[in-house]
């Protein structure tokens, strides 16, 4: 039975986890806190910094292979895994170009893949020194997720939220969607594409707020979304799976905005709506078996559950019977024990194949749960 770690144990980890259960592999889960999501659906837990090298070294000395579920992981230990002959998922020099902000803008540019014009930062000083190139959007180059890191900068004004670390100053698209593709690569170099979804993101938190999915989008553009996403993930030549978020503007053209290589919230609506999930998927490269089947079985949407603004403390689901009630509705709920404004607590699911449905639906989850606390 193949023996393969996963480095992080949050919802990523605790989804992995939930389709490893079909297949052959006996799993392992690095990470600090033993209550974290995914820390009692794997085999073997191991408490550890996946940022410390000889904490990852250690937890991946005698396995067949490793994957991320966060790209802040130590790459050293990674790479020095990989030369030992552990197969890692991404390989950590694709990882390496990935999880720094300027190197991937960098990759885009080096290699022709359209993405919007940028300026790095190294210093406050430097960012103040762009007033011609507003508006834009600064994004520390590493450490940055779920909307963290990044600042709009509209003005002059504006300047001084930016960020005094290393970074990267994004012109601002003029944006019409925001579209990810999640890609399949095996280590014999075949893809899977997923049919494109439409984001829409919370303009205050700056985090995923609901999806759609398949995106309503002309054939044209499907088919420049699918080149440019194929180009980006071949290019990183690395087996995997990969997220790939694009920018369309009002003309057309498409953008690359950024890559995650992992599994991704994005993707979270094929474990119902999709033959073969990303989760699924992930698991059958690993395994080296065939690529599953990237078809979706009906549109899906996907409406993330956040904890409630002023609410701290232990997590309580309002209004969850009712949505229960609803039909072709699933609720993930992660298993956290705490919540938080703004903290990613689960998902919902629901797939129609009426897309008018899917909205009516979206719309009525978001006003019956809320993640609260008894503590506010």
């Amino acid at each position: 039975m193949l023996k393969a770690g996963i480095l992080g144990g949050g919802q990523l980890g605790r989804m992995l986890l939930q389709a490893a259960a079909n297949y052959p592999v006996e799993t392992f889960v690095l990470e600090n806190d033993p209550d974290c999501p995914a820390a009692h659906l794997c085999h073997h837990f191991v408490k550890g910094d996946i940022r410390n090298f000889d904490d990852v070294y250690n937890f991946g000395r005698g396995l067949d292979a490793l994957t991320i579920e966060i790209e802040s992981v130590n790459e050293d230990a990674l790479e020095k895994l990989e030369q030992e002959g552990v197969k890692v998922y991404p390989r950590p020099a694709t990882l390496r170009i990935i999880k720094n902000k300027i190197r991937q803008k960098e990759f885009y540019t080096s290699h022709s893949i359209r993405t919007a014009p940028f300026v790095i930062t190294q210093t406050k000083d430097e960012l103040l020194a762009q007033e011609q190139f507003l508006p834009a959007v600064h994004k520390l180059a590493t450490g940055g997720y779920d909307g963290r890191g990044v600042q709009v900068i509209n003005t002059k004004d504006d300047l001084d939220k930016g960020f005094s670390e290393p970074g990267v100053l994004e012109k601002k698209i003029s944006l019409n969607k925001e579209i990810a593709m999640i890609v399949a690569v095996n280590d014999a170099g075949q893809t899977a594409l997923y049919p494109p979804v439409d984001m829409v993101f919370d303009p205050l938190l700056n985090l995923l707020d609901y999806q759609i999915s398949p995106a309503d989008l002309t054939e044209t553009i499907l088919w420049k979304v699918e080149a440019i996403a194929l180009k980006v993930v071949k290019e990183l030549q690395s087996p995997g799976i990969f997220a790939v978020e694009l920018f369309i503007d009002k003309e057309g053209e498409v953008y690359v905005n950024e890559t995650a290589p992992r599994v991704h919230n994005s993707g979270h609506h094929t474990i119902e709506a999709n033959y073969s999930s990303q989760f699924d998927m992930l698991w059958r490269i690993i395994l080296r078996y065939p690529l599953g089947n990237t078809d979706a079985i009906l549109p899906g949407a996907i409406v993330n559950l956040l904890g409630e603004d002023k609410h701290s403390g232990d997590a309580v689901y309002e209004g969850l019977d009712e949505v229960l009630r609803l039909d072709n509705v699933f609720v993930h709920i992660y298993g956290k024990r705490q919540t938080k404004p703004g903290r990613k607590m689960g998902h919902v699911t629901i797939i129609n194949k009426d897309k008018q449905d899917l909205i009516y639906k979206k719309n009525r989850i978001k006003s019956l749960l809320k993640v609260v606390s008894d503590k506010v």
